[in-house]
């Protein structure tokens, strides 16, 4: 993961802090690059993914979810016992 600081200086403890946040908030995501941006008092992430290609995507009652742990208990199951179409390269 890339990693700049702007606007002043943070030191390698709370670099890795913010790393560590960034991890458990997109879990299951590759994020390639982290922007720190210190503005006074405050901080401002921005984050860039590699992994900007769905997979997989679900289509539930007209939304689309890439994870299945999104829906609730009903739509896992009623998706569970649907037929799968897969496309040529799955």
């Amino acid at each position: 993961m890339k990693i700049t600081v702007t606007g002043g200086e943070m030191s390698r403890n709370e670099i890795e802090q913010y790393m560590e946040y960034a991890r458990q908030k997109y879990t299951g995501r590759q994020i390639k690059q982290m922007d720190i941006i210190i503005d006074g008092d405050f901080v401002d992430l921005k984050f860039t993914f590699s992994d900007t290609d769905f997979q997989r995507a679900f289509r539930s009652a007209d939304y689309l979810v890439n994870t299945m742990d999104k829906l609730n208990d009903a739509k896992q199951s009623e998706f569970s016992q649907k037929e799968r179409h897969r496309a040529d390269n799955d």
